[in-house]
């Protein structure tokens, strides 16, 4: 296991390059499975989630050849599985995300309880919802085995609009006979991706990016090309960090139009970007003060599905609320776990009162001091490092495996920002 000693305090300055979207990437591999033709997949980033999911890819028959950086090309001519391994399905929630392409392709899976970030209750109940919808027969008995012998296209109405849900459904509603109606499925850009990648292979799909996709099932699909886009959640994370450290910051490889709905959550903040095409600049020169709402009132920034401001920042704002003058409520709708790592904050000297489980209410400026801290999942560890560098003196932050299940090489990319952090073996 390591660890990272961070050194904080100081402001950071330099061009950083976003990674490919993570939450992209990992549906597009299991959606490989629908196809015995060639996938090559490029911008994958090289975070441990990816290789948990390539992993998976390779025991149920496929084959990953590597061809250049951050590519791959994934071919699977025959299924020699139908289990999908109990570590790695350990390792990670988008283990359920093979349930989908393995039904329709292979017509049974047994698929392990899935592992992943602890941020609260993370029901299961809408995946078996859609796939029964759609013909499967399940089976709990420690797994859960799904079995279909033709899956049928059907009018799906989704309890809740979850990301991994709405793909399951849409790879597994791909090859069934038939039209498929999904309302209220998620329209996350990474659902956005997901699709686009399908209809590269012949899938016909269309209401992309709303909340209600129209699918007519194909006997076969083929082989593509497909380039996943920006990961928006690392770019705002970047953001976060420069507003925090009050650092210059220039990042490329973004997909500006992906971070509207963060843009009027950080605007709350006093915090604002450029762009010039597909590059965010970050200037140091922030107002970094609450910006009220009318009559004077605190405001609230609250998470919500696409293209509501996303969950997965909800920790890093909290962080930069910190850092700004004023107060605000923090109010994290969907998980009600996630903001439990506010004490470790507020051990650092953070003013923050935590409400309940959803809402914490943040007054600001304050000075932050470095400490000892763990790591409880991948976006609260990223908070974590930002808040860390943005500290007086020294912090080690334990349990990295989590923060690098999401970002890439995360350690050397913020170096080169002047960042003093060090992935150090753990005592």
């Amino acid at each position: 296991m390591h660890e990272y000693l961070i050194e904080g305090g100081k402001p950071l300055s330099g061009t950083i390059t976003a990674s490919g979207n993570k939450n992209a990437a990992l549906p597009c591999i299991a959606a490989a499975l629908l196809t015995d033709q060639p996938v090559v997949l490029k911008n994958i980033p090289a975070i441990e989630d990816v290789q948990v999911m390539l992993e998976v890819y390779k025991a149920l028959g496929g084959t990953v050849e590597p061809i250049g950086h951050n590519a791959y090309r994934l071919t699977v001519t025959n299924i020699v599985s139908d289990e999908i391994p109990v570590a790695q399905a350990k390792k990670i929630r988008a283990s359920i995300l093979f349930a989908g392409p393995m039904l329709a392709r292979n017509g049974r899976v047994v698929l392990p309880p899935p592992g992943g970030d602890v941020i609260g209750r993370r029901r299961l109940d809408t995946h078996f919802l859609a796939l029964t919808e759609l013909g499967a027969q399940v089976e709990i008995n420690g797994s859960f085995v799904f079995t279909a012998s033709r899956l049928q296209g059907a009018d799906i109405f989704l309890d809740e609009a979850s990301v991994t849900a709405t793909e399951n459904a849409i790879m597994a509603a791909v090859l069934a006979k038939g039209r498929t109606l999904l309302t209220n499925a998620a329209s996350e850009p990474h659902v956005q991706d997901l699709c686009k990648m399908l209809v590269s292979m012949g899938a016909r799909i269309s209401g992309i990016g709303s909340n209600v996709l129209t699918i007519d099932g194909v006997e076969r699909l083929s082989g593509t090309e497909f380039a996943i886009g920006a990961d928006f959640m690392e770019v705002g994370s970047f953001i976060g960090l420069a507003a925090a450290t009050r650092s210059e910051l220039t990042i490329t490889n973004t997909r500006p139009e992906d971070l509207r709905p963060a843009k009027i959550a950080f605007g709350k903040l006093g915090i604002q970007w450029e762009v010039d095409g597909t590059t965010i600049h970050i200037s140091k020169q922030q107002s970094l003060k609450v910006n009220t709402d009318l009559g004077g009132m605190i405001p609230k920034i609250d998470d919500a599905p696409w293209p509501g401001f996303p969950p997965d920042l909800t920790s890093i704002i909290t962080v930069v609320a910190t850092q700004v003058e004023g107060t605000v409520l923090i109010h994290e709708k969907m998980f009600e776990s996630r903001m439990f790592f506010v004490d470790k904050l507020i051990g650092m000297g953070a003013r923050i009162v935590l409400c309940d489980p959803h809402r914490a209410v943040v007054t600001g400026p304050a000075r932050l001091t470095g400490s000892e801290l763990t790591s409880p999942d991948v976006r609260a560890g990223m908070a974590m490092v930002i808040a860390a560098l943005a500290a007086e003196g020294k912090s080690l932050i334990r349990n990295v495996y989590q923060i690098e299940r999401g970002y890439e090489h995360l350690v050397d990319r913020l170096a080169t920002l002047g960042a003093n952090i060090k992935r150090i073996n753990e005592c």
